[in-house]
């Protein structure tokens, strides 16, 4: 039967697709060695060093799981960024094939092997610049469309990020045509 500190735990989770870190279970009062313990006994899976996910028969997995994940795989610091954000944002076509994610400058996460699926980029990002997305860590649609030009993301799926922006009113008080003049081409802009 599940202890007190489980429960605590499992509350935690619940709010973050499953997962808790160790820096999670030492806010709560949890040692190190007590989430070892719940991983031997498979009430937890680790995922790496510091992460952990309840099993699916206790928090069901979603389609949002891999990207708590990736924000929290980097000791916490990671935002969703660029095409993935776009796509959690239903702006454009967009279909990225890794997680994008922004950490602070400087920040290089000290893991032996950091998971492929992953594309980390690095930047200062300012308080209006990110909020929540169903719980998890991203940039504002405004900060995801200009990173995704900056890494070269064609005219024509910043146009259609911006379009969509701009009818489902993601985009408002002038920002649409903001984004238009500073990142499209003078020829791709509509007349």
């Amino acid at each position: 039967m599940p202890g007190r500190q489980y429960t605590t735990l499992l509350e935690l989770a619940g709010d973050q697709y499953g997962y808790v870190t160790l820096a999670d279970a030492r806010t709560l009062g949890i040692s190190r060695h007590r989430l070892a313990k719940l991983a031997e006994r498979e009430r937890l899976r680790r995922i790496t060093t510091g992460l952990y996910r309840f099993p699916p028969e206790v928090v069901p997995v979603t389609p949002l799981d891999a990207y708590m994940e990736a924000t929290l795989w980097p000791g916490r610091r990671g935002v969703l960024s660029h095409e993935t954000a776009l796509d959690l944002y239903e702006l454009s076509d967009v279909n990225p094939a890794r997680i994008h994610v922004t950490l602070p400058p400087g920040y290089y996460p000290r893991r032996k092997e950091t998971p492929a699926v992953y594309d980390f980029h690095h930047a200062r990002l300012g308080p209006g610049e990110t909020q929540l997305h169903e719980g998890i860590p991203i940039v504002t649609p405004q900060r995801a469309i200009r990173d995704a030009r900056a890494q070269h993301l064609g005219p024509r799926l910043i146009e259609q990020a911006i379009d969509d922006g701009a009818r489902r009113g993601i985009l408002l008080g002038g920002q649409a045509e903001r984004l238009r003049a500073e990142l499209l081409p003078a020829h791709a802009r509509p007349a």
